[in-house]
């Protein structure tokens, strides 16, 4: 039974059905369970793999575009779940802010470790614990239209990072009266513009091409936004516009690219999305200085001259892999 803020009690495990990810390939899903632990108060776990083809899993940080797909998954499942936000509305990102905690090689707990949590639904070296607290709930009727979460990641008793992201919620009528022509997806589709040629993969640090959401430029500092729809992890199911995940990775590409350090992990980001990115038209991203903040790259997304997206971007040396990615994992989806 679904229980709202007018039941605010305490909850058992349940399972995250694989619709409440809004993701279409079951492999892609990482989410099994979530409870209430307040009015609104959650734990939600959480299964990482050990191997995949777009995610770095094999090293000894966290990589942050796993730990920023883990964080937006939670987002329809609380809606859905615990906020009675029926399938079929729309999730709008708003911000999305990150911090990785520090890496500690020693501890025991880390990614190679199974340290016991007691309030873990299960005890396994690749499970996290998300400790989500809502904030700001604004409601139509019972249902939530808006709020903010913040959320820390645990992998036994090791923080693994903290995250704050607001998003608003809009039903399919409202939904298709703001994105106009845009709403009807196969139109949207058909006026994609063919990906341009990849930057180098190491430039980008990647190490497929086909993983590369950037294209380079004469300009120093500027490339061109890489958008391929045939992209099975970016892409899992058809959109009317460029995900907020694929900005998030040209963000992290484009700070990799301008870093001295080789290669570099986003430890932290501060985002904030203001328009949709199209597909019909070029998006420029360009990666300068921070001014408020020295030691990060404030990356920006345009589009017909008009700020889309921003990301002030804090980088730190990659730690070394453990092992390599299998080369016949390379293609798989």
């Amino acid at each position: 039974m679904t229980r709202t803020h007018q039941d605010p009690t305490p909850s058992p495990w349940a399972p995250v059905p694989q619709s409440y990810s809004h993701k279409r390939n079951a492999d892609e899903t990482l989410l099994t369970s979530w409870r209430r632990t307040g009015p609104d108060s959650f734990l939600i776990g959480a299964r990482w793999p050990e191997v995949h083809p777009f995610y770095t899993t094999r090293t000894a940080g966290t990589d942050p575009l796993l730990f920023g797909e883990t964080i937006r998954q939670c987002l329809p499942t609380l809606s859905h779940a615990a906020y009675e936000v029926p399938l079929g509305h729309h999730l709008l990102w708003e911000t999305y802010d990150y911090e990785l905690a520090a890496d500690d090689p020693d501890d025991p707990a880390g990614p190679s470790g199974a340290a016991a949590a007691s309030d873990r639904p299960h005890d396994a070296p690749h499970e996290i614990v998300l400790h989500a607290d809502c904030h700001d709930v604004t409601r139509r009727g019972t249902r939530a239209s808006a709020a903010t979460v913040r959320i820390r990641a645990l992998q036994g008793d090791r923080l693994i990072g903290t995250a704050t992201t607001r998003f608003s919620i809009q039903t399919p009528a409202v939904y298709r009266r703001l994105r106009g022509e845009y709403a009807d997806i196969a139109h949207a589709l058909e006026r994609r513009l063919p990906p341009p040629i990849p930057l180098a993969a190491r430039e980008a640090g990647r190490s497929r091409p086909y993983d590369v959401v950037l294209s380079p430029t004469d300009i120093p500092g500027r490339h061109r936004l890489r958008v391929d729809t045939g992209h099975p992890v970016l892409f899992d199911h058809d959109v009317d516009h460029v995900p907020g995940m694929l900005l998030i990775d040209a963000a992290r590409q484009a700070a990799h690219a301008a870093s001295p350090v080789r290669p570099a992990r986003a430890v932290g980001m501060t985002t904030r999305f203001s328009r949709y990115v199209e597909f019909d038209a070029p998006c420029w991203v360009e990666t300068a200085p921070d001014p408020a903040a020295p030691d990060r790259l404030l990356v920006t997304a345009r589009q017909h001259d008009r700020e889309c997206f921003t990301a002030s971007v804090a980088l730190a040396a990659e730690p070394a892999a453990s092992a390599p990615l299998p080369l016949d994992r390379c293609g798989a989806a």
